[in-house]
């Protein structure tokens, strides 16, 4: 069973895909009900997964290695460690929540169950050509996703993220034909990771293993986002469904910072260490300027949107600092990360679908008629700015000690993205749920002031009592009919449960999650601290050169 669990976790959503997409041509009822089926039985799998993994082993576990297409030494090759399992259980869980909040069934079920097929073979992937076969092959069900199922612009905002991924995945194509061309050097040609490692962190040369390292950073980069490569982000979430979003920044950008650990740091380790102080610039400009972009915004889901520029900024970090509570921290933002920004887009996206609108100067008051959305939106906002008691502070509190260790500066433009994200959480919670409704008339308040016809100014100006009474009428003729909000229905709050569930058990007891990412994290910062020491050209660079690099 253990030999077989890999390949079902890939293959039972794949062929739910199929099903779903010929069950719901004619009964959209029995599509979604196949659909959920099969995200159901891919959740019990990772359920499975979980209970057989040997949390005191390091290494890949329940491998599974097969001859694909031998002049390439590719393989279909596929193993579990602490990382790739977090992020597999992150991806069994959000899919079947996102098919709760979005009850669709038919193709919109079949490319959610594609899409979830290609991440977890590509959480799985041991073999670098698989890798880049199945990472592209998320962007297929992806642009389908925004192109066919998003709101205004949807086929703008699919075709720019298109190519801004296809532009990454072309980058990173050259440095996996240059792989083959080392390794065919060094012998037979391989693509498994465990080949390919003996053959960068070897026989290499350091420019050659430079140069290779920035087509795959490139290509996750942009994947992640990571500024300045980050400017599909907000056009995308705007334009996708909530589910759509929660698919795509929690689930397949995550493909970007898990890339970096496993490819960059695994395969070019020298050259990690070497590109440190860049890549930790970047993610520093990505905290604040993504925190100062989202304050600006005036469309919800454009602004949690941009929120994952600033957390990407502070995972990547995490990754590039080289310590152990960094990477651990890194680690468990990803999945913290997910919890929570999937919860705060869906509690958007039911406020929206409440409101009739996106932009967030039309919306207001909505904590009275809807007060459990009001307070759901609350929570997920919280996690978002890392509350203590919520699963995101103790992921953001070991990254911000690794960030001070590193270098004391370093740590302080960081903790100015955890205040910028106090202004932008609380204040979209007070202009969205506070005070009240825009489209209802405030008690005492003069009811045409809004449109500046009022008798106050009527009479400033001279006006008759007829032109008063003229201009009032145009004035409420004119003004929207107030809205009726409903709080959220059961199968709403079902969606949302889980995820709060998640953010407060992990936030009061991470030890599960961190139990998992240690031996991952152990055995990373070992591989880097082995083989990215001192090169010919440039300063030496440890680990733990006073907290410093």
């Amino acid at each position: 069973m253990s030999d077989l669990i890999l390949t079902l976790l890939v293959v039972v959503p794949l062929v739910g895909a199929l099903a779903a997409a010929f069950a719901g041509r004619g009964d959209a009822a029995l599509g979604r009900t196949v659909t959920l089926a099969f995200a159901g039985a891919t959740l019990a799998l990772g359920g499975v997964l979980a209970l057989l993994f040997d949390y005191g082993a390091s290494g890949m576990q329940m491998t599974v290695e097969q001859t694909w297409i031998g002049p390439l030494g590719a393989h279909f090759a596929l193993g579990v460690d602490g990382l790739a399992l977090v992020m597999v259980l992150l991806t069994v869980v959000l899919v079947p929540v996102v098919l709760v909040a979005e009850p669709r069934g038919g193709a919109y079920g079949a490319w959610v169950l594609a899409l979830e097929a290609a991440a977890i073979a590509v959480f799985l992937a041991t073999d670098v050509f698989l890798f880049y076969v199945v990472f592209e092959a998320t962007l297929i069900p992806a642009y389908f996703l925004v192109g066919r199922y998003g709101g205004e612009g949807r086929a703008k905002a699919a075709t720019k993220f298109l190519v801004y991924q296809l532009a990454g995945g072309l980058v990173m194509l050259m440095s996996v034909i240059g792989l083959y061309v080392v390794s065919a050097q060094a012998g037979p040609a391989s693509y498994l990771l465990g080949d390919l490692t003996e053959v960068t962190t070897s026989s290499v040369a350091v420019e050659t293993g430079r140069w290779l390292f920035l087509g795959f950073f490139v290509a996750f980069a942009v994947k992640a986002p990571l500024f300045p490569v980050h400017t599909w982000l907000a056009d995308t979430t705007q334009s996708a469904t909530p589910g759509t979003s929660v698919l795509l920044i929690c689930i397949l950008d995550k493909i970007g910072t898990y890339g970096m650990i496993r490819f960059c740091l695994g395969l070019f380790p020298e050259a990690s260490v070497w590109a440190t102080p860049v890549v930790v610039t970047l993610a520093l400009v990505s905290i604040v300027y993504g925190a100062l972009l989202a304050i600006g915004q005036d469309d919800l889901l454009r602004l949690v949107g941009l929120t994952s520029l600033s957390h990407f900024g502070f995972i990547v970090l995490g990754i590039f600092v080289l310590t152990e509570q960094g990477h651990t921290g890194a680690i468990l933002y990803m999945v913290n990360h997910g919890l929570a920004t999937a919860a705060l887009f869906l509690a958007a996206g039911y406020a929206i679908r409440r409101s009739g609108t996106a932009s967030i100067r039309a919306m207001g008051g909505m904590e009275k008629a809807a007060p459990v959305l009001a307070g759901l939106f609350l929570v997920a906002g919280m996690a978002t700015l890392g509350l203590p008691g919520l699963s995101p502070f103790v992921s953001e509190f070991l990254v911000m000690v690794a960030a001070f260790d590193y270098a004391w500066y370093v740590g302080a433009v960081a903790v100015s993205g955890i205040v910028l994200a106090a202004i932008y959480v609380l204040w979209a919670y007070q202009r969205v749920m506070t005070g009240p409704s825009v489209d209802s008339p405030v008690v005492g308040a003069d009811p045409g002031a809004e449109h500046g016809a009022g008798p106050a100014s009527e009479h400033a100006a001279g006006g008759t009592a007829t032109a008063t009474t003229t201009a009032t009428a145009t004035a409420t003729a004119a003004a929207p009919a107030p809205r009726t909000i409903t709080d959220l229905d059961r199968r709403e709050v079902g969606a949302m449960v889980p995820l709060v569930v998640a953010l407060i058990g992990f936030g009061f007891f991470p030890g599960p999650l961190t139990q998992v990412i240690e031996t991952t994290t152990t055995s990373v910062l070992s591989h880097v601290t082995d083989n990215g020491g001192p090169v010919d050209d440039g300063p030496t660079v440890t680990a733990d050169e006073n907290g410093e690099r």
